[in-house]
Formats: structure tokens, C-alpha cells, sequence
């Protein structure tokens, strides 16, 4: 008998190491036929090799896009409440006809980025609009606050991040006292972003008649392979007319109340009009994910009347989508430039098609502009983020460190004549696994205001010099080496 157990122990770890083999082995093989991006399929298969146990762990987690493309499936991206399947075709026909900016010398960039739009994301551009931007938080959120508390039949939000604190208990005894009046309050907040929120504080918005969802929450210790996937967007509509997008999450950090940060640098962004449907939709599609279903009733979509003149692209993107919408849409967008490129970003991790963009545009003479942040909120995201500079630098773009704070802004303007503004940043992981909008503006005076807070920035910024780079430690050089081949995974 004691040779049986000796003989059955002995052979148990054998058993485990050919599992072990085989399940490494298998997802090798998962991640060699996904055909990603050769940098990605690389830094994944590195990973495995190196870090076997974590590689199959990180993977699982964070890498897994067989069981992405079949679980947001159901989130029906083609298929919309207001028929945008016939509004978009339409518009495809007046793109290829050149019957907008007839009489305006950059009709072709233009025409080439609403197509693309509409057609690797199905976003109809609206005209009948009027925006405002805000570059700080206290002005965003005063008018957000405003807005609220003048509805009259909704409120609807969409948040990554939402906080218990001071501005995130304003907020929450706006929406019950306006679900108390009978307005209407659907609030869908981030699993990931949301985790300090108290149950305290989702009992009272529940039990005043506010519906609250949460996006694929965070069950420890039972991770899913969907714990990558986060909902990154910022969306706040009233009453169908009415609606705000950008870099703001709801938190004190964002109003200049955390001691960390003093001194928040944001961009928000105000739209009254039609693109407030493309808003709505976005929402009542994650909505639809979430709850099953949707509210229906003209409400929702009101008539606007005569607002204004500014044509507007509101853009969704998302591991739902076939294609990376905003992704493309930067590059289209710089490679399409004649005469300068603003980025603004917190987090610098191009792919190598965005990358190749930026240093082709600024070695054919292009002025290329980037600020990114000189003080980080995350160290080993800015270690990646540095690891960008010298070859970039090197072609001729120049950096820019943001000295007065932290600089959260999600900018890009070209030529004075597209910008763009929304929650998508620079990066890997609002290309490929957030789900972000972006609104694309082609409305001059609005380029020409985001061009001027672009060049107000500079004042507070160092410039990056190659001379500089030279003084790094090596520790320093580990780090970005080390955060730069992780970064297609970032």
C-alpha cells in the first residue's frame, strides 16, 4: 500500500507538468493565430516564454480576444434606436457626391474623415449644433450642475470613474432630488473605476428611484477575462438636448480638491443639438448591454429646433467594433496634415501605425506638437510614455513636459481645421480595449479656441531636448526599456 502512494505521488507532478505544458502550449498557439499586431503577438508570446504562470494569467485577464468578440456580441453595435443604418448610407451618398465644404480648400481631409467614420464606426455627422468648451473642471462641472438640476424629463450618465467624496456626494444628491421630483435617472459607472464607491452611496441613489448599472463589475477573486474591457467614457445627457463628453470623471481631483494634484488641467466638452442623439444612442446602447432593454418615447430624441451651425461627429469606440474607429481617425488625420499637428495626451503608448504617422509627418516638414504630462499619476505608464522621446524627438517631433499640474486633456487639432476632443487617449489600451468617444469638430472657430488653450499650455511646459535625455540613470533606462516592451499591452 505505501508503494502505491509513493508511486501515485511521484507520478502526480509528472501529470501536472504535461497539463501545465499543454494549456501553455494551446494559448501559444490562441495568441499565434489571433493575427494581431506583430508588435502585440510578440510581446504576448515573449511574455509566455519568459513568465509562463503569469504570462497564461496575464493573458487570460487581459488578452484573451476569442471570448471579447463573442461576449460584447450581444451588444448589437449595428442596431440602434433612432434607424442610424439608413441616416448613415444617406450620408455615405453626400460624402461621395462632395456636397459639404463645396467652397472650402480642404474639402478632401474633411470628406476623407467623415467617410471614415461613417463607415468603420456608423457615426452620422449632424450640422444643427452649437458647443462650448471648458479647459478646467470647476467651470465643467458648475455647468453640468446647471444643466442637472434644470431637467425636466432625464438625466443620463455614463462614467469610468465615480468617486464618494465631495463631488461625488453633490452629484448624487442632485440625481435624488431630481428622481424624487419624477425626472427620470439612468446612471451606468465603471466596475473597475467604481470600486470605492460605498454601498451607502449606491442604496441612497437606488432607493430615490435611480436606476444604476454597472459595467462588467469586479467579482474578487473571480476575475473574468473581461476585467480588460472598461468603460472609459464620460457622457452626461439631459433631456435629449443637452449632452457633455471629455476628460472629466466625477471625483475631487478633477475640481482641484486633492492635495496630490492641486492643480487639474482638463478639457470638457458642451454640445446642444443634434449631435446630442449620437450621445443618447451611445448610451442607450450600453444601456441595452447592461439592462436588457431600453426606455422608449420621443422624449428621448426631441425635436431641437434651429441651434446652430456646427457640423459634429460623435464617435464611439470599443472592443465591440470591428475596427478601432478612433484609432484610424488619428491616423487619417495625421497623415492628411499639411501644416500642423497638436496632441495633447496623458499617456504617450502609439502603436507602431501611429508612431510611423507622427515621425513621417514631422520629417516632411509638418509642425508636430505634443504636450504630455511632466508630473505622472501613473510612474510605470510614464516610464513608457518616455521610452517614445528620443526616436521621435530624432524625426523632428517636439515634446513638451506639463509643469503646472496634471494635464488629463485628450486633444488633437490639425491645420485649423479638424479637432479633436473627447476621452480617447494616446495609447494602446483606449485604441483596443476601452470603450471611449471621441467628438470630432470641423467647426472653425471651435479648432481655433483648442489651438489657442493648446498654445496657453506651452507657457507652463519644459521642452524635451535630445541634450536631456542623456542625463538619464539606469535605472531609469531599465524602467522605460522594460515599460516599453510591455507597452503593447498597456
Amino acid at each position: 500500500m505505501y508503494g502505491f502512494f509513493q508511486s501515485l505521488f511521484e507520478a502526480i507532478p509528472a501529470a501536472i507538468a504535461y497539463i501545465f505544458f499543454f494549456i501553455i502550449f494551446f494559448t501559444g498557439i490562441l495568441i499565434f493565430f489571433e493575427r494581431r499586431n506583430p508588435a502585440q503577438t510578440l510581446a504576448w508570446l515573449l511574455i509566455l516564454l519568459a513568465l509562463p504562470v503569469i504570462g497564461f494569467a496575464l493573458y487570460f485577464f487581459f488578452g484573451n480576444n476569442f471570448r471579447k468578440r463573442r461576449f460584447f456580441k450581444k451588444m448589437k453595435m449595428d442596431e440602434g434606436p433612432i434607424g442610424c443604418e439608413e441616416l448613415v448610407e444617406s450620408q455615405k451618398e453626400r460624402v461621395k457626391e462632395k456636397v459639404l465644404f463645396c467652397y472650402d480648400r480642404d474639402t478632401y481631409i474633411k470628406h476623407k474623415l467623415i467617410n471614415l467614420l461613417l463607415n468603420n464606426s456608423k457615426s452620422p455627422f449632424t450640422s444643427n449644433n452649437k458647443s462650448e468648451v471648458f479647459n478646467c473642471g470647476e467651470d465643467a462641472f458648475a455647468s453640468k450642475i446647471e444643466a442637472m438640476e434644470n431637467a425636466e424629463h432625464h438625466i443620463h450618465l455614463e462614467y469610468f470613474i465615480v468617486r464618494d467624496d465631495n463631488l461625488g456626494n453633490k452629484i448624487k444628491d442632485i440625481l435624488i432630488k431630481k428622481a424624487k421630483q419624477g425626472i427620470e435617472v439612468r446612471f451606468i459607472y465603471d466596475g473597475f473605476g467604481g470600486l470605492g464607491l460605498s454601498k451607502k452611496y449606491l442604496k441612497d441613489l437606488k432607493d430615490a428611484g435611480v436606476e444604476v448599472k454597472v459595467f462588467l463589475p469586479i467579482r474578487v477573486p473571480f476575475f473574468s477575462s473581461e476585467f480588460n474591457y472598461r468603460n472609459h467614457r464620460k457622457i452626461l445627457v439631459v433631456d435629449g438636448t443637452i449632452g457633455y463628453l471629455g476628460g472629466l470623471n466625477i471625483g475631487d481631483e478633477y475640481i482641484n480638491r486633492n492635495p496630490k494634484f492641486p492643480f487639474w488641467r482638463d478639457s470638457h466638452f458642451k454640445i446642444q443639438g443634434e449631435a446630442v442623439y449620437m450621445l443618447q444612442n451611445i448610451f442607450f446602447r450600453t444601456w441595452r448591454f447592461l439592462a436588457g432593454d431600453i426606455p422608449e418615447g420621443k422624449e428621448y430624441f426631441p425635436k431641437q429646433g434651429k441651434v446652430g451651425h456646427e457640423l459634429i461627429q460623435v464617435v464611439p469606440s470599443g472592443p465591440d467594433y470591428a475596427w478601432e474607429s478612433i484609432q484610424q481617425a488619428y491616423f487619417s488625420i495625421i497623415t492628411s496634415a499639411k501644416d500642423n499637428i497638436y496632441v495633447t495626451t496623458p499617456y504617450l503608448i502609439p502603436d507602431e501605425s501611429i508612431l510611423t504617422a507622427l515621425k513621417t509627418a514631422a520629417l516632411s516638414g509638418i509642425d508636430v506638437k505634443i504636450i504630455v504630462p511632466g508630473i505622472p499619476d501613473k510612474k510605470f505608464v510614464y516610464y513608457a510614455t518616455c521610452s517614445y522621446f528620443e526616436e521621435l524627438l530624432e524625426a523632428g517631433v517636439r515634446i513638451f513636459k506639463y509643469n503646472k499640474g496634471f494635464i488629463h486633456a485628450k486633444l488633437l487639432t490639425v491645420d485649423e481645421v479638424i479637432a479633436s476632443i473627447g476621452t480617447a487617449n494616446f495609447d494602446n489600451r483606449s485604441f483596443l480595449y476601452n470603450f471611449e468617444v471621441n467628438a470630432f469638430c470641423f467647426h472653425p472657430p471651435t479648432v481655433e479656441r483648442l489651438d489657442e488653450d493648446f498654445c496657453d499650455d506651452l507657457e507652463q511646459c519644459t521642452e524635451v531636448t535630445l541634450e536631456s535625455l542623456k542625463d538619464k540613470t539606469l535605472w531609469e533606462k531599465f524602467m522605460e526599456s522594460a515599460a516599453r516592451l510591455a507597452s503593447p499591452l498597456l
